[in-house]
């Protein structure tokens, strides 16, 4: 029996997320639930659970996992990482669903706009001369307004 669209594209989403970086043990998983009941992050927030996000990966719920809000949730504190019985790389699995996520468009307005200023000016805030007569006062050097060299390795990307 040929494989449905559905088949298909589920194992390509799981097979991209396996190819990007901490994709390689997702399959390990069989969800014991360490990784949520140790997150900081679930504590404050019920909606974030890496346990769910492995799931739904593994279900192929592609749209659900590049569009959650929850992928952005995470602290990067590595704790379930730590606690994994098995040796998944949850926090560098999440960094590869936000990675993807980010070159399909899907990403909080804050990302966005922090991606352009560091594409604009090669930082993340502008420089303006309140801060540069602060750095004046306090005996530090002036700081260039735009880091060019950041800005033309940006531009290369594109």
């Amino acid at each position: 029996m040929p494989d449905t669209d559905f088949e298909v594209a589920t194992r390509d989403f799981v097979s991209q997320v396996v190819e990007e970086l901490g994709g390689d043990r997702i399959y390990a998983c069989f969800e014991c639930g360490h990784c949520a009941s140790s997150c900081p992050v679930r504590r404050v927030d019920s909606r974030f659970s890496p346990r769910k996000i492995i799931h739904m990966i593994l279900l192929g719920m592609i749209e659900e996992v590049l569009e959650s809000d929850e992928i952005w949730l995470c602290s990067s504190c590595y704790t379930c990482q730590e606690v994994c019985p098995q040796g998944i790389r949850i926090t560098d699995l999440i960094t590869a669903v936000r990675n993807m996520a980010f070159k399909e468009g899907h990403s909080p307005q804050g990302v966005g706009l922090q991606d352009r200023l560091i594409c604009s000016e090669g930082r993340l805030y502008a420089l303006d001369e309140f801060d540069q007569k602060k750095r004046e006062k306090a005996n530090l050097p002036l700081l260039l307004s735009t880091i060019g060299e950041a800005v033309k390795l940006l531009e290369d990307r594109k």
